[in-house]
This record gives C-alpha cells, sequence and structure tokens, in this order.
C-alpha cells in the first residue's frame, strides 16, 4: 500500500481495541464500514443504510475531468454545459471521474491526492475512483484512447493479438497496472473484446482481432494482469466492453455518430461475438460496458430483441448479462446516453448516443437505463434526474441500493476506503520506468508482420531515405540522405488510409471510410521503390487493401503501434518481427462491401488471411 499523504493522518483514529481507522464520518467512533478488519460485505451493508439518497445517485454517475498541472481540484468545465471536478465530487458527490488529459506523474500524483482530500470532507468520506481509457498505447482517438507520453509505451491491443502470446498480455498488464496504481488510476475503461469482422470499423485498434477464441484467452491474462486473481488494494478493476460485442457495425461505422448506430448480424453469428465476454465473466471482470448500437433484426434463443441501443435494453443487460450468463458486477452505460455535448470550443455537437430512444426525454433516458440494468451512466452529471425519478416514485430506492451496493463493494475491494492516497516521488519513479519502457519497445517490434520475406533488404546499409520517419530515430545506425537516388535503403512509414470527417464532435479521431490508398500516395510510394530497395511499413489500426503494393518489388509490413526507433529496429535486423495478422487484409473495397459484418474472414479472395506472416527464405502464400 502507498504511504499516506499528510491528509490521511489527520483523520485517522485508533479505536479502543487498537485497532487504527479512518473517521470517514468524523464522529469519532469506528462504524462497522470504516473497519477494516471486517469483510467487504458488511462494510457495504453498513454504509448502504447510511447513505442519503443523494449520496447513492452520486455513486451512479461516472464523468470525465482534467486534472489539473497545479494539483488543484479545479471547478473549470471540461467542455460547455458541465461543471468542474470541484463540484462533481464537492457538490453533486460524484465518486467515479474518468480522467481525459494528465499532467506528468508528480502533478497527476497531487492532484489525485487533492481529490481524495476534498472526496474525504463529504458526510460518509467516500473515496473517488479515477478511471482511464487505454494509456499504453499509440492510437489517439479522445473518445477511446490516448496514445503514452510519461507511461511506458506498448503496442495497441491490437499488436497483443498480433503476437498471440498470453503471459506477454499478463505481463503488460501487471506493467499498466504498476503506473496506473502509482498515480491514484484504480479503474481501467477496458479491455475491449469486441471481435473486428467489419474491415472499415475505427475501433479495432482497441481489440485483440477477429477470432474469438484468440480474444477470449488473451482477455482471461489482461484481467489477470490487472485485477489479480481477485480484486484488492493492488489491484486495478478493470470495466470490459463493449457487451455483447461492438463488431458488427453495418458499413463498418462507429456508432458514436447517428449514422453509425445500427448493428446487424445477417450470418447469424451473435453468440460468436458474445464467446469473449463469456470467458471475461468466468475470468472475474470487476465491470461491463455495453455499447451504442441497436441490434437490427437480433433474435436470440427465438426471441426477437427490441431495437434500442443495448444500454438501454433489459433484454440485454437483465435478461441476458444478469440472469443467463450470472453476471453480478458492475454495469456501466457508455459514455453520453441521456445529454448532448458541445466540443469545448462550442463549434460542434455530439447527439445523445441515445438511439433507439431519442424521442425519450433526458429523464426518461436516465429512467430506461436504470430500469435495463446498468448500474452507472457514464459521461453524465445529471444527478438530479435520478433523484427525482426516485422521489416522484418512478423508480425504487430499493433499486438505486442495489447498485450502490456494487458500486461501493469494488471501491471497498480496492482498499479506497482505508487509503485512497499516492506518493507523488513513487509516481515519478514507477511512470515510465526504463525497464517498463525497454520491455514495451521490445513488444512494439515483436508485434511487427512481416507480408513479405524481408530478405531482399540490404544488410546494414550505410545510407538512409526516411518518409514518414523522424531522422533521430536511426541513432548513428546509418547515414541520413535526402535523395532517395543516394540511398541504400528506402524505408517508407504510412498510416492505413481513412475518410476524413469532422461534422460531429469527436468525429475527427475515428479513423472511418474507405481502405484504399489515394492514387497519388500509390504513383509516390512506387516511385521511390524504382530509386533504391524499399520497405514499406503501413500502421494497420484496421485493415488496407495493399494490392497495388504487393507485385512492385517492395518489402512490405505492418506495425500495430510502434514507434520510429522499433520500426526502424525490424527494417535494419536489431530486432525480429514475431506478429500475425490479427485480420484478413482484403483485396478490394469490392469484397469489404459485399462481407458480412458480423463474420469473420468473410471477405473474398483475401489479400493476407488472418494467421498469415511470411517466411523469410519463402515467397508469399496467397489464401
Amino acid at each position: 500500500m502507498p504511504p499516506a499523504s499528510p491528509a490521511a493522518a489527520a483523520d485517522t483514529l485508533t479505536a479502543r481495541d487498537g485497532a487504527r481507522f479512518r473517521d470517514l464520518n468524523d464522529n469519532g467512533t469506528m462504524e462497522p464500514y470504516e473497519d477494516p478488519r471486517l469483510s467487504t460485505a458488511e462494510r457495504v451493508a453498513d454504509l448502504v443504510t447510511r447513505l442519503s439518497l443523494a449520496e447513492k445517485a452520486g455513486l451512479m454517475f461516472h464523468t470525465q475531468v482534467v486534472a489539473t498541472a497545479d494539483g488543484r481540484v479545479s471547478n473549470a468545465p471540461i467542455r460547455p454545459g458541465r461543471v468542474g471536478a470541484a463540484d462533481l465530487v464537492g457538490g453533486r458527490l460524484i465518486t467515479h471521474l474518468n480522467v481525459t488529459e494528465m499532467p506528468g506523474p508528480r502533478e497527476m500524483a497531487r492532484w489525485q491526492n487533492a481529490v481524495q482530500e476534498l472526496a474525504a470532507r463529504s458526510p460518509h468520506g467516500i473515496p473517488v475512483t479515477l478511471s482511464t481509457d487505454p494509456r499504453h498505447g499509440f492510437g489517439h482517438n479522445a473518445a477511446a484512447s490516448f496514445a503514452a507520453t510519461d507511461f511506458s509505451a506498448w503496442p495497441d491491443q491490437i499488436g497483443f493479438a498480433a503476437i498471440g502470446d498470453a503471459d506477454l498480455v499478463r505481463r503488460f498488464g501487471d506493467v499498466a497496472r504498476r503506473e496506473y496504481l502509482a498515480l491514484g488510476l484504480r479503474a481501467a475503461l477496458h479491455p475491449s473484446v469486441d471481435l473486428a469482422t467489419e474491415p472499415r470499423w475505427a475501433r479495432q485498434y482497441t481489440t485483440f482481432g477477429q477470432d474469438g477464441e484468440l480474444a477470449g484467452r488473451l482477455v482471461v491474462a489482461y484481467l489477470e494482469g490487472f485485477q489479480g486473481a481477485s480484486l484488492g488494494p493492488g489491484s486495478v478493476a478493470c470495466i470490459t466492453k463493449h457487451f455483447p460485442g461492438g463488431g458488427p457495425q453495418r458499413d463498418g461505422e462507429d456508432p458514436h455518430f447517428p449514422y453509425g448506430r445500427e448493428q446487424i448480424y445477417p450470418g447469424g453469428r451473435f453468440d460468436e461475438h458474445l464467446a469473449p465476454f463469456r470467458a471475461a465473466i468466468a475470468a472475474g471482470t470487476a465491470g461491463l460496458m455495453p455499447y451504442y448500437g441497436i441490434p437490427m433484426g437480433l433474435e436470440w434463443e427465438g426471441e426477437p430483441i427490441e431495437e434500442i441501443g443495448f444500454g438501454f435494453n433489459r433484454q440485454i443487460i437483465t435478461g441476458l448479462l444478469r440472469e443467463r450468463l450470472g453476471y453480478d458486477g458492475v454495469v456501466c452505460s457508455d459514455w453520453g446516453l441521456v445529454t448532448d455535448a458541445l466540443s469545448p470550443d462550442g463549434s460542434r455537437i455530439l447527439p445523445a448516443r441515445a438511439w433507439g430512444a431519442e424521442e425519450l426525454t433526458p429523464r426518461e433516458r436516465v429512467r430506461r437505463i436504470v430500469e435495463a440494468g446498468c448500474d452507472q451512466i457514464g459521461g453524465e452529471e445529471c444527478v438530479d434526474l435520478l433523484i427525482d425519478l426516485v422521489e416522484s416514485g418512478d423508480i425504487p430506492e430499493s433499486r438505486i441500493d442495489e447498485s450502490a451496493r456494487r458500486l461501493l463493494a469494488v471501491k471497498f475491494d480496492l482498499g479506497l476506503f482505508d487509503n485512497p492516497f499516492v506518493c507523488e516521488d513513487e509516481a515519478a519513479a514507477v511512470v515510465g520506468a526504463p525497464q517498463f519502457v525497454a520491455e514495451g519497445l521490445a513488444a512494439q517490434a515483436h508485434a511487427m508482420v512481416a507480408l513479405t520475406p524481408l530478405d531482399a533488404l540490404p544488410v546494414q546499409p550505410a545510407r538512409l531515405y526516411l518518409d514518414g520517419l523522424d531522422p533521430t530515430a536511426v541513432a548513428g545506425a546509418a547515414a541520413v540522405v535526402h535523395d532517395p537516388r543516394d540511398a541504400d535503403l528506402i524505408v517508407v512509414r504510412v498510416a492505413a488510409p481513412w475518410e476524413a470527417r469532422d461534422t460531429y464532435m469527436l468525429e475527427g479521431g475515428f479513423h472511418a471510410g474507405r481502405l484504399e490508398f489515394a492514387e497519388a500516395d500509390i504513383a509516390r510510394i512506387l516511385d521511390l521503390a524504382a530509386a533504391a530497395p524499399t520497405a514499406l511499413v503501413v500502421g494497420l489500426d484496421r485493415p488496407a487493401i495493399l494490392t497495388p503494393f504487393l507485385d512492385a518489388g517492395l518489402s512490405l509490413l505492418a506495425e500495430f503501434g510502434a514507434s520510429d526507433r522499433a520500426v526502424l529496429d525490424v527494417v535494419l535486423g536489431v530486432a525480429k518481427p514475431q506478429g500475425r495478422l490479427p485480420f484478413d487484409l482484403p483485396r478490394s473495397m469490392a469484397a469489404v462491401e459485399t462481407s458480412l459484418p458480423d463474420v469473420p474472414g468473410d471477405t473474398a479472395d483475401a489479400l493476407f488471411r488472418a494467421g498469415y506472416a511470411a517466411s523469410s527464405t519463402a515467397g508469399i502464400t496467397r489464401t
């Protein structure tokens, strides 16, 4: 357990029998919920009876904040129409905060301690659970993940699928757990175990690929790394998403936006998408998050499923998840099901993702979410609506108690009631520790996939021409030239293509749409390849159509979240790519458009199939 901050000592007392406890309600007596010797169940049972409706309602909201660099708890809102952390914790009694932007490790630790000090002044001192989206990869999308900065950098989640090593996933989870723990981040809004079955979908880089068996095996290791054998003071609680599987989106569009709200199963593979969640439940995931989409035309075990977003869908949350799968952990809705959001500059709107419930009022949406079986409402702060629903008799307080018990149990299991504070010095030492950085760099390289044999690349080239890479990453291994005709080797790094969109807030961060390279980009790369031996490295946050490059004499590689140094290590032979494709690479857009979005590997005559990697001595096997 990290050392207590100075503020922690002020409310720590000694009972008559010698037990030390935090006097969270400031009455000088050790109540059962304050007694660290009692079980979680006993402490929860005591505390729920003491809480006001406002305190219980505050538990049921999980919303976003920005951590400040000066370590003070600000009331500056994250965007127009919202309030800042000071009012969320001190006024609305919200005790689950999703941190988006954050400062350096020492400053982050200071800020989190200040948040906990503020929470300790609430009527019963309920500590705050700080959560985060993934922060250890390279994909940066404010709605899904943050690129590693101070943290050790590893491949994106899809890269772990390329490696396919459960032990490595478990080790990554342990490293990330230590870094999160040092900062007071106690809940992970990940992993995602959606299956990458629609090649155009923008969220594939945060998945374990298209294979359900692999996803099920790796999610178990992931949870073991973050949570341990069971939740405890050294754990980070994981919220696995997006139940019951967010991969089969119509036309590959994402349901963050109105045009992507439909989820379809023309191949009848609903159960296949559900399978990794069964594995996560068996492994003890602390939470689950349903996605936004509407299940269109879905029947499960002969029962038609209501065409309303999964977070509002009682058949899915209560009927399937609670009753059929026996899950009794926390269910947290995805963000923004109730109210519209404005971008920080006020220039763009993101409509509430109330798909199938657009005609309902915000109050009615809150009611539907709670009645569906969700314990938390993500990305919202409208506690007044929930309080009014209970006070008016529309939702019984016993239903609120049910969710409060689940949410409090996680806080007690994590040890937050006994010591929520962290040490600034430890944060600075642990986050981005050299050993963790070195392990992450090695994993980045190992996740890469050779799509053609690398034998044609020159050994120890003296002169490199770089396109799309930082010359400083060469680090003296060769001279960098400015004319491709002077190079012994040309290295070109490009991202998978996408269509730029920016109508809605957050839309610009989603790489969606068609998968072909522009003709001008193809011509430019082929012109370079005519000048000298060329390695083309493509970042596959989702599949790309590489057909134009296959017979051009290039050496083709795929990366799944890698620094320029990791890429050059592989190209120059310092490290060996060990990955295999985690999804198919289609031959054409026509094949993508005629494939079934819920069926893995359904693109006809794929250029490369999932599981493929080129031999260093044999030619390409095209299947």
